[in-house]
């Protein structure tokens, strides 16, 4: 049951915002034996902000498609599901907010657990460090705080130009109240979430294009992985147009009529993932004295502290990566700051990053490109999954692993993984790259056989033999045989 604040309105920590910083930040401090209240709004059930932002719905979505459309294994087996669009689209949407409700019910019980106050209504900055809520029935009732929060999160950008109020144009949060399953489907932004739908409604039968202003898919990925994953998405049918600008999106008596590098096209539905700003209006950040940039990104010190004392911020809020596991980080970084608690003094500085693809995508430390930009001799080695024993019985064989190495002493600096279950692999070089360790304690490692996780020992076999070749056409380059 939750516990009410001493006075009535005093609490140690106030928290506007149940996302994921929100959540975790709240936890932190009530299990270190401080009050807390967490301000969520009420046309959201608690948790939806982790739930939606954390990106669990495209997870939940990926997830579904895959066991309704028999991605990979229906070449394996010769047997796949057939619903009509209609159908289709009922069990995508049932499962995902099944998911998104039982998310939502984890977050509030997490924090009734923990004796925290759940406060429903819209959440502003007060003065004197105060937060005013004003509830659905326009009645207000003010926090007062000794530490606050923000963790409102942030929600999909939607260009003055782009007619979101057209029933068939969505952004990355809205494309879930379609009815139907379209035939073509126009997917603009080629980053994270605009190439997980992507994949995910080709895999489901749909002819997707996707456009994108950059000249590649996903440029903050190794080059490799970036074009691996666009030839795997080419085959399932995604027509990429890159370098390309969307001049307008408007309705005729035909249907949507999409202008592209001034070529009009005509797809049943447009998804618009191009961007994020953070939920700062109405939260009266200036009268508090807290300052934010124009993408609505709330400026933080190394504590997480704002421009206001007293104030901490986490999460989308203050920019990129915004990932879900680091927003949690910084939350609980900040509030141990916040109340002087020996527990979690800085947020990891080596956090992988995944992408849900269809097949995923997951990378941490340096890319090729980057670690030879740094002035590293590097070396590379990879292990195809269609080698992989493991990857060959769960029919879905494409994909690589590749490990980015110093040549002189062989440590890690980046490991990149193409294919199912990469989002899962690669903690296990995460735990060597943090070790400070070398490619050989993947040769060492015994790994479960069959085991997908076994391709990183062949990629290290590969970058060895690289090497070896290296140090004979470059003796004196290299360094020593044995570091």
């Amino acid at each position: 049951m939750s516990r009410s604040a001493p006075d009535g309105g005093k609490f140690d920590l106030v928290v506007i915002g149940g996302g994921p910083a929100g959540e975790k930040g709240a936890a932190q401090a009530a299990y270190h034996g401080h009050t807390v209240a967490v301000v969520e709004r009420r046309t959201r059930p608690l948790g939806a902000a982790t739930v939606v932002v954390g990106g669990v719905p495209v997870k939940a979505l990926r997830d579904a498609a895959i066991y309704l459309s028999g991605w990979a294994r229906r070449e394996t087996y010769g047997i796949a599901i057939r619903l009509s669009p209609e159908l289709t689209m009922d069990r995508l949407r049932s499962r995902t907010l099944d998911v998104m409700a039982s998310m939502a019910n984890m977050r509030r019980e997490n924090l009734l657990r923990h004796r925290v106050e759940v406060v429903p209504g819209e959440g502003r900055l007060g003065p004197d460090r105060t937060v005013i809520v004003r509830d659905d029935r326009g009645d207000e009732r003010i926090l007062r705080a000794g530490v606050i929060l923000i963790a409102t999160g942030s929600h999909p950008l939607r260009p003055p130009e782009v007619p979101f109020e057209d029933p068939d144009v969505h952004d990355s949060e809205s494309v879930l109240a379609m009815e139907r399953l379209p035939s073509e489907m126009m997917v603009v932004g080629g980053g994270p979430v605009g190439s997980e739908y992507a994949s995910i409604f080709a895999a489901l039968g749909v002819r997707v294009t996707l456009v994108d202003r950059g000249q590649r898919l996903l440029p903050m990925l190794d080059a490799e992985m970036s074009e691996g994953l666009s030839r795997i998405l080419s085959a399932a049918g995604v027509k990429f147009m890159f370098g390309a600008q969307v001049d307008s999106v408007g309705r005729e008596r035909r249907g949507l009529r999409v202008v592209v590098n001034g070529r009009p096209l005509r797809p049943d539905v447009v998804v618009h993932a191009v961007g994020r700003v953070g939920n700062v209006e109405g939260l009266g950040l200036a009268e508090a004295g807290v300052e934010a940039d124009a993408r609505g990104r709330i400026l933080v010190d190394r504590d997480f502290q704002t421009t206001a004392a007293g104030i901490f911020a986490a999460g989308d809020i203050i920019g990129p990566p915004g990932l879900a596991s680091v927003s949690m980080e910084q939350a609980r970084v900040a509030m141990c700051r916040a109340f002087n608690i020996h527990f979690k003094d800085a947020v990891d500085p080596i956090v992988p990053a995944g992408i849900y693809t269809l097949p995923e995508v997951s990378m941490i430390g340096l890319t090729e490109a980057a670690a030879v930009a740094a002035g590293e001799d590097v070396v590379t080695g990879r292990a195809l999954f269609e080698g992989n024993a493991r990857a060959r019985i769960a029919g879905s064989s494409e994909g690589l692993v590749k490990l980015v190495f110093r040549a002189s002493d062989r440590r890690l600096l980046g490991a990149h993984i193409l294919g199912e279950e990469a989002t899962e692999l690669v903690h296990v070089a995460q735990a060597v790259l943090h070790s400070g360790g070398k490619i050989d304690e993947f040769i060492d490692t015994t790994f479960n056989f069959p085991s997908r996780a076994d391709a990183y020992k062949y990629a290290a076999y590969d970058g060895l033999r690289r090497l070896d070749h290296l140090r004979q056409s470059r003796p004196d380059a290299t360094g020593p045989a044995e570091a």
